[in-house]
């Protein structure tokens, strides 16, 4: 829908545009795409309040919209050759579900739609929770059916958002999708994803969750996106996947670099559901849904690995030991203030967060990293 703005100026010449720039993926691939010399625009929010640093310093052209917003869609795909989508609302349970259908589906059209008439090469990163599970525990592929999953908002609408993209190939939109598993890295300045490496390392770890999940260094995601972008064939999707581990083994690799104590053990499955439940009532109490409820809880049950031979074969993707991995987001975590290097609980920057006010955050069993 058009928001009836007046025409906005022309934007300085750039062959890219990258939308979800302030997040985990978003924020490292602008940054390699400068190191690469390639000129970078971003599609970002309206911001009422506080300051977001994350583009702080950064030579791009920002373009100030929505995905709701067919105006600064079109003016922002105007005359790139790369448009990369990763933006997207990411909320691990029942609730919002009017909001990522706009965001995550309709808004995913509309920009998949202002590509196709710019010519544009589009890249959906998606997620392996769109994505089916194999009913004998062994990995899954891009062409695992859907099945096995939590069958919350997020996963369903993210399943649509790539059958939007789709739509649009058949059309004649040249995209390719790729699917990454749980990632973790630099430059998460929320934090998303990288909250489970903060809370062990801040001592909150002491009982795993009991599922399992693919982990990866967002930097090795970003090279799969570079490689996707030069050698991925039209409307195929690749999973960018990582090491499987259980929880518990990732825990361990957390307490190890944090300097902690490693976790005791895995949660009991039953005493998992019994916290989904109750964090369910809490949010009927408390009219908001906590990052502990009976959806989370149910991901965090999963063995929720993939396959990424196809990426392997078709783009060269590779990824760095999980130790390396942890190591460096711990080390940059330290760096920019979220935590410390004794692993006191780490409180949120003001000035990365659109309230003035520091939070702190509590561990989300979410199955898969966010974007």
């Amino acid at each position: 829908m058009s928001t009836g703005h007046p025409s906005p100026a022309p934007l300085p010449p750039a062959d890219c545009l990258v939308t979800g720039a302030t997040g985990l993926v978003g924020n490292n691939l602008v940054r390699r795409l400068l190191e690469l010399g390639r000129s970078v625009r971003v599609l970002v929010r309206p911001r009422r309040n506080g300051t977001d640093i994350s583009l702080a310093g950064l030579p791009v052209t920002q373009v100030t919209g929505t995905l709701e917003d067919e105006t600064a869609l079109e003016q922002a795909t105007a005359g790139v050759s790369l448009v990369v989508h990763a933006a997207a609302m990411v909320h691990c349970g029942w609730r919002h579900r009017d909001e990522m259908q706009r965001v995550n589906v309709e808004g995913t059209s509309r920009l998949a739609q202002a590509t196709r008439r710019s010519g544009a090469r589009f890249l959906q990163v998606s997620s392996v929770d769109a994505l089916g599970l194999r009913a004998d525990g062994q990995p899954a592929d891009e062409e695992t059916p859907p099945g096995g999953m939590v069958e919350c908002p997020y996963v369903v609408t993210k399943r649509d958002a790539e059958a939007a993209v789709l739509a649009e190939v058949d059309r004649g939109l040249d995209a390719v999708i790729v699917n990454p598993v749980y990632m973790i890295g630099p430059w998460d300045w929320k934090p998303s994803s990288g909250r489970m490496l903060l809370e062990v390392g801040s001592g909150k770890g002491l009982l795993a969750p009991p599922g399992a999940n693919d982990f990866v260094d967002v930097r090795d995601v970003v090279s799969g996106i570079e490689a996707a972008i030069e050698r991925g064939q039209t409307g195929r999707r690749y999973i960018l996947g990582g090491h499987a581990l259980s929880y518990l083994e990732a825990w361990q690799v957390f307490a190890e670099v944090t300097g902690r104590r490693p976790p005791l053990g895995t949660a009991p499955p039953a005493a998992v559901r019994v916290a989904g439940w109750f964090g369910d009532l809490a949010g009927m109490v408390l009219k908001r849904e906590p990052p502990v409820n009976s959806a989370a809880a149910s991901m965090s049950m999963l063995p929720h690995n993939f396959s990424c031979q196809r990426a392997i074969d078709e783009l060269g993707y590779q990824f760095r030991p999980f130790e390396a991995t942890a190591t460096d987001a711990w080390a940059w975590f330290c760096d920019h203030g979220y935590a410390r290097s004794h692993g006191e609980r780490y409180t949120q920057q003001a000035s990365c967060h659109t309230s003035c006010s520091s939070k702190t955050r509590a561990i989300s069993p979410s199955a898969s990293g966010t974007t």
